[in-house]
């Protein structure tokens, strides 16, 4: 094998993914995956694009010319959108400050890459979601006579209803789905390694039943086995987020030719975004919201109430008086606290 011409690089690059990631910053597998994968994507650029062999990459050659050329030619190829783009040159700075701190020769290369900017998303609080008739006309999609097709509704149902992220659906075992009468739950294992607890409607549980008669035998082994999975050369694998992509786009497809209102493209994340605004919508809080969501800064769940011009606008309705002349003749609807829902997803009911 040719020598490496930059082994500090290499070698530094292994013990921050293999060491300091999942060591000292406690990162999850999924975390790790996501640095790892935006590493290999520039590599592979510098090789392919730039016919430089990977043994000869080295410091100098990973300048932030070659970094801005590789996200420009990821994001024009490749269709990235701006939180991609910049999702992958924040997991690349952060291997560059590691490399910096780790070897202060480094520091040079550190604060190169710290001059590229991110890049400003001019639609980052545009929020895609289905409207109620387009989701019931995309879960009308799977042919429930086949067991894909029973396997893909309860995926879809599944993730609607938890609002879960398609990772969060994917790492569930069967033993993460609690079917008490009284209180019918799913256990929930988030970025960080954060488990939450969230309820389910008994429609749901319903659809659980069935689908585990198809695809689970009711034996303790069997608990710990992924709730969802495929089956190559006879063993059974947890399913991957491609396949999952996959058919949801096949059914988006299908559906749009039925219904106007279906996005462009119907996606895993476009789910949980789905009833996140439902939710919004029918009254719940946005602290309640977030905690629902698993989301660990209150912010981040903020991007819905930007998105909902719908609310907006009842709120200027319920704000302007009775008798204010743009409204004369109307009558203002009020908010009223649904304490039956927030106590059912509380888990209380």
């Amino acid at each position: 094998m040719k020598k490496l011409k930059d082994e500090t690089l290499f070698r530094l690059m292994r013990d921050y993914l293999t060491v300091y990631l999942p060591n000292q910053k406690c990162c999850s597998l999924n975390t790790i995956k996501s640095y790892r994968e935006s590493l290999n994507l520039l590599f592979d650029f510098i090789t392919t694009q730039k016919a430089i062999p990977l043994t000869d990459i080295t410091f100098e050659v990973l300048n932030s010319q070659t970094i801005i050329e590789f996200l420009d030619w990821m994001e024009r190829e490749h269709n990235w959108g701006t939180s991609t783009r910049n999702h992958r040159l924040s997991c690349i700075r952060s291997f560059f400050k590691y490399a910096g701190n780790m070897e202060l020769t480094m520091i040079v290369y550190q604060n190169e890459i710290k001059k590229i900017p991110l890049k400003k998303n001019k639609d980052a609080k545009v929020v895609e979601f289905m409207t109620e008739q387009a989701l019931k006309t995309v879960l009308e999609q799977p042919d429930t006579s086949t067991k894909n097709g029973i396997r893909d509704l309860f995926f879809m149902i599944l993730m609607y209803d938890t609002g879960a992220r398609d990772r969060e659906v994917l790492d569930m075992k069967v033993k993460d789905f609690c079917v008490d009468l009284k209180n019918p739950c799913v256990y929930l294992t988030g970025k960080g390694e954060k488990t939450r607890v969230v309820p389910v409607m008994t429609k749901t549980v319903n659809h659980f039943h069935q689908y585990l008669k198809i695809f689970h035998s009711p034996t303790e082994e069997n608990l710990n086995q992924y709730l969802f999975y495929t089956v190559r050369h006879g063993i059974k694998q947890q399913m991957s987020d491609d396949n999952v992509a996959r058919f949801m786009k096949i059914y988006g497809t299908t559906a749009k030719k039925k219904c106007d209102e279906i996005p462009k493209k119907v996606h895993p994340h476009l789910f949980r975004h789905t009833r996140a605004m439902h939710l919004y919508r029918a009254g719940m809080p946005l602290a309640l919201l977030s905690e629902w969501l698993g989301h660990a800064q209150l912010e981040t769940t903020l991007i819905y109430a930007y998105a909902d011009t719908e609310m907006k606008r009842e709120a200027i309705k319920r704000a302007t008086g009775a008798n204010n002349p743009l409204i004369v003749g109307e009558n203002p609807a009020y908010w009223k606290n649904d304490d039956e829902l927030i106590k059912k997803l509380y888990g209380l009911k």
